[in-house]
């Protein structure tokens, strides 16, 4: 099981601009404070809990990089909400790197968009839910 997830940034401000602008319809509450920024969504004492979510700078002092092959995936409830959170964090200072939608690679329910945040970490916010209509074949 995750525990939590961190990624950096050397501009917080601009980080939480673009977490806040889907991170909380998905359930996480923010704190801030001098470490940097922390997702994380209430416990609800029922086992499995959602890995918080960390956004900070490097520990060394060392400027904040990404690496390539890593990204985060953010489960979203319906496809209208991935079109939705996707756009609202492009509105916020994101970057597109893959607008919402099918994707032929993946199972015929998977609906995703991928994202740069403003320091250049990947982020995916996905539905898989077979009640949703599927990729037309």
């Amino acid at each position: 099981m995750i525990g939590y997830v961190t990624v950096g940034a050397d501009d917080l401000a601009l980080a939480e601009n673009f977490y806040s602008a889907f991170l909380p319809r998905l359930g996480y509450g923010l704190e801030i404070s001098h470490e940097g920024l922390s997702y994380s969504i209430p416990a609800t004492g029922q086992g499995h809990e959602p890995p918080d979510f960390y956004v900070k700078p490097p520990f060394d002092g060392q400027p904040a990089s990404t690496g390539n092959g890593v990204m985060v995936a953010f489960q979203v409830p319906t496809q209208a909400m991935v079109r939705e959170l996707h756009a609202a964090a492009l509105a916020a200072g994101g970057r597109d790197e893959g607008a919402p939608g099918f994707r032929a690679a993946y199972s015929a329910q998977f609906y995703v968009g991928y994202l740069r945040d403003p320091q250049g970490n990947k982020i995916a916010l996905y539905c898989n839910d077979r009640n949703e209509s599927g990729r037309p074949d």
